[in-house]
């Protein structure tokens, strides 16, 4: 295994990854009972020396339902037969969870509506407060 390149300016070391494998389950006869091709990849994000503080903690954040209490990043991988194909389709799956959450989002900036989109609000609003109205019989208070 080599390091994982996650993006530009973002190598996760090689000595940082720790995989596992183990039986895969589901249909697959004799094989899927002898052979161990479910991989599992683990990345702990809190002991990690690829990130700086500050994008350590957004990336906790934004992976916090999917970061163990120990701080470990998992994915598994059981849908090849190969273990090898399912290996690299932990890394990349790790890889793309990684680039996602780094994304940094843009902020909003706050705008008001114009005044043409008001005035349609306000006769739309109008036309629909009618229709109502129309389906009201006459109040039964005049007399």
């Amino acid at each position: 295994m080599e390091d994982l390149v996650v993006g530009p300016g973002l190598v996760i070391p090689e000595n940082e990854l720790s995989v596992s494998t183990s039986r895969s389950g589901g249909p697959g006869g004799q094989h899927v009972n002898t052979t161990a091709t479910r991989v599992t990849l683990r990345w702990n994000v809190r002991t990690t020396q690829a990130l700086d503080p500050a994008r350590r903690d957004r990336l906790i954040a934004r992976l916090a339902g999917r970061v163990t209490a120990d701080g470990d990043v998992l994915v598994h991988v059981s849908s090849s037969r190969s273990q090898s194909q399912n290996r690299a389709e932990a890394l990349e799956r790790l890889a793309e969870i990684v680039r996602k959450a780094m994304v940094e989002r843009k902020k909003r900036k706050p705008t008001r509506p114009s005044r043409g989109a008001r005035e349609r609000r306000l006769r739309e609003k109008k036309q629909h407060s009618g229709r109502k109205a129309a389906r009201r019989g006459p109040s039964s208070d005049e007399g």
